[in-house]
């Protein structure tokens, strides 16, 4: 059962590593049985160990510094140790662009530009900047998401090195599968066949490892982690509305010495009775063990969570660590955190308004906000470029049928009439409000997709907004407005404070032929 567990932590890794390294052929995923294949690991019973409880560091964490791109005129922004470049902030201003918010499908998109985009980019730096001033990163609750971050990469990296050469399928062993099931798909039995090869791969170096690291439990501790799962489930410090342990009861309600009990010791390093439940927590509570009150059912959650640290490691003892992709993969991450962390802060307090008569008020200055929107119905064709496209509304204004048009020059050649609002086309609305129905309209820009792209579009149906009248229903939509109206202006206002405690450059010669409605 342990090394079956052992082996579900690495999967998740192996699903994608498997079709992506250099020797696999598959391009599509699939599905398919996993090889239960035989083995322990070798993980070696041992006395308890004596353990001292380590002490946090209460320094801020230096982040890594990283070199900036070496042509200057790529860098649109610098604040601190960060720079903005051109093409960061073309992809921010792409996702600008789009509709944020479903409730907002028809509400007029705002209009967008580099520099607004920009500052926000700036401003956002600021935050990750106080927040690691506010040493945030050393919050356990952070640094448990980032240290799980960070040795899933390593682990990536590994295997994916690792099994680089070794996973491969012949056409023969696929016949084979599908003789034996006719109704399996080739692709998919690929698939299936790479991943069960992969795993046998995974489960040798495993147990290889642990012989390398001389991995061994601690069997004394696991009583005493049963006595603690037992606690902290039946008799929570504070009251609990779920059947299961909250990840804060560890934080707040075990001890350092409680927290820093092995479990298991290898060369250089340890599984703690935190690490224990930082494996739990990575499991949906209807699937947990029942018996983790059992120094039994702790062994087996223990053999889940003891395979991460050996295979990293040996990630780190291949100098996987210092990886620069790696690193700036962590450094992401850690500002994305960060970030969310602070934005939570500094809004936390802020609360959804409750006054009836505050609530009637704010809708009758924006009713339109709350009414039935503008609506469209529409066809469309997708084109590549601006020639093809203008080719194809001169056959369409020569008379040419708009279907046949479709078959001739777009490569999506299934058409799908959609109805479309204010929210759904952003900016691009108001070019296709101008027309009437059974009117052709192009070519325009819309969304597609990731990106934008030309179309031709034929206005089907068109209905005008209607304005509704104040009902007790509408009063949580109300509030949620008025609620984001109220963080965002927080947000903002903590925003501009920051740029005035934080130096920083942007240069606007830069971005100043950067336009959001060109960019594809």
């Amino acid at each position: 059962m342990g090394q079956l567990f052992s082996r579900k932590l690495v999967l998740s890794f192996l699903a994608v590593l498997v079709l992506f390294c250099g020797s696999c052929s598959t391009k599509e995923s699939g599905t398919g049985e996993v090889a239960d294949t035989a083995g322990k690991p070798a993980v070696i019973e041992t006395k308890q160990l004596e353990t001292k409880p380590e002490i946090a560091e209460k320094k801020p964490k230096e982040p890594p510094v990283f070199k900036a791109p070496d042509e200057p005129s790529n860098i649109v922004a610098k604040i601190g140790d960060y720079v903005i470049t051109k093409q960061e902030l073309e992809k921010r201003l792409m996702k600008e662009l789009r509709p944020k918010y479903y409730e907002d499908y028809g509400r007029e998109a705002e209009p967008v530009d580099a520099k607004t985009v920009l500052m926000t980019m700036i401003a956002e730096k600021a935050m990750v900047m106080e927040a690691r001033k506010q040493n945030y990163i050393e919050r356990e609750t952070i640094r448990t998401w980032l240290k799980q971050f960070r040795e899933k990469k390593l682990i990536s990296l590994l295997l994916r090195g690792y099994l680089q050469d070794k996973v491969k399928v012949t056409d023969s062993e696929i016949d084979e599968k599908i003789k034996a099931n006719p109704k399996m798909d080739r692709n998919r039995t690929r698939t299936m066949l790479e991943r069960q090869q992969a795993n046998k791969f995974v489960d040798e170096y495993y147990s290889r490892l642990c012989k390398k690291f001389h991995v061994q439990k601690v069997s004394e501790n696991l009583s005493k982690a049963a006595e603690i799962h037992q606690r902290l489930s039946l008799h929570p410090k504070e009251p609990r509305k779920v059947g299961f342990i909250r990840i804060n009861q560890v934080e707040n309600e075990l001890t350092s010495e409680e927290k820093n009990i092995a479990l298991a010791v290898y060369d250089n390093g340890k599984v703690t009775l935190k690490d224990w439940f930082d494996a739990l927590y990575e499991m949906a509570p209807p699937s947990r063990p029942k018996d983790l009150n059992t120094p039994e059912g702790v062994e087996r959650l223990l053999d889940r969570s003891l395979s991460m640290p050996v295979f990293v490691a040996e990630a780190k003892s291949a100098g996987l660590d210092k990886d620069e992709n790696y690193l700036k993969q962590v450094r992401e991450d850690e500002d994305s955190r960060l970030l969310s962390a602070i934005r939570y802060e500094v809004v936390k307090d802020i609360k959804e308004p409750t006054d009836e008569e505050q609530i009637i008020a704010y809708f009758n200055k924006n009713k339109e906000l709350f009414g039935m929107s503008e609506r469209l119905k529409i066809d469309q064709i997708w084109f590549q470029d601006l020639k093809e496209a203008e080719k194809a509304k001169t056959e369409l204004d020569s008379g040419k049928d708009f279907e046949s048009v479709r078959q001739q020059y777009s490569s999506e050649q299934k058409g799908k009439t959609v109805n479309t609002y204010p929210g759904n086309e952003g900016v691009f609305f108001k070019d296709l409000w101008k027309a009437e129905p059974n009117e052709i309209v192009g070519p325009v820009k819309g969304f597609h997709r990731d990106g934008i792209k030309l179309r031709i579009v034929k206005i089907l149906e068109k209905k005008t907004s209607e304005v509704k009248e104040y009902s007790s229903n509408m009063q949580n939509h109300i509030k949620r407005r008025m609620y984001s109206e109220l963080t965002k202006a927080a947000l903002e206002k903590y925003q501009k404070e920051l740029l005035e405690k934080y130096p920083y450059e942007s240069y606007a010669d830069r971005i100043k032929d950067i336009d959001p409605l060109n960019m594809r």
